[in-house]
């Protein structure tokens, strides 16, 4: 399938690539503290970038902004040249977001949850039908798809936060922990889903876990108080010698100037 948008950057290590994202100068204060300090970067379609910091760095804020549920104190964040505060339902509907945590009703059954979320996106009948199938199908979920949301172990509360980001086939997937909660197998499903839908979207990735980097991202961004301290490719950083963990230590544990 060809997901649309249009427009184009290029980055140091690779040819022009269509550009899904773009993030400009985001800024974000709140009272005298700056949580996000000038933050600049795109993604390209077919990339998936690891975004990553320790606590505070300002990761969630980021992503926040990106999709719309909090504004920038300055700049701008796009979505398929979508301005996100000036144009924002342009923006969110070529939008799949997993919050950190993943709100739901947790009293609905997930099929009825799925429904719901799918009632909202527009979508009726048998097309309706189709999709939540399509996206219980993706993140294993049909054998409890009859099951109350507050009764699934944490793990598959997050699919089931991942399946509603899927479920109107968005170019642009933002996600905040993915596999949090996930036992090694879940992960394994999550990464390999993360990989197939990775051709045709722009995907970024918010984890402390450094492994998932290597496995799924093509580019890792390292935020530290607020401030993109690296952009570049794993095996660009490990070519420095030493492992990615390592370098993210080094790049986060300085004090600032």
């Amino acid at each position: 399938m060809e997901i649309g948008c249009a427009m184009h950057l290029t980055q140091p290590w690779g040819p022009a690539l269509t550009a899904l994202i773009e993030i400009e100068h985001l800024t974000k204060r709140l009272g005298g503290f700056t949580a996000v300090d000038d933050v600049t970067f795109s993604v390209a379609r077919g990339e998936v970038v690891g975004f990553l910091g320790p606590n505070g760095a300002g990761k969630s804020t980021t992503m926040r902004m990106l999709a719309g549920f909090m504004p920038p104190s300055a700049g701008t964040a796009r979505i398929c040249g979508a301005d996100v505060a000036e144009e924002p339902v342009r923006a969110k509907r070529s939008l799949g977001f997993l919050p950190e945590g993943a709100p739901t009703y947790p009293e609905m059954t997930v099929a009825a949850f799925l429904g719901f979320t799918a009632r909202i996106r527009g979508y009726h009948g048998a097309e309706r039908t189709r999709r939540v199938a399509r996206a219980m199908e993706r993140t294993q979920l049909e054998g409890v798809r009859l099951q109350p949301i507050e009764t699934l172990s944490k793990g598959f509360k997050r699919r089931v936060g991942l399946a509603q980001a899927l479920l109107h086939e968005p170019p642009v997937l933002v996600l905040d922990e993915p596999t949090d909660g996930l036992d090694p197998n879940q992960k394994h499903e999550v990464r390999a889903l993360i990989r197939d839908l990775a051709p045709d979207r722009a995907i970024i990735i918010s984890t402390h876990i450094l492994e998932e980097v290597g496995a799924v991202c093509t580019r890792a961004i390292i935020i530290a108080r607020g401030r993109v301290v690296v952009d570049a490719p794993p095996s660009v950083l490990e070519q420095t010698g030493r492992s990615l963990e390592e370098v993210f230590r080094a790049l986060t544990t300085e004090r600032p100037a």
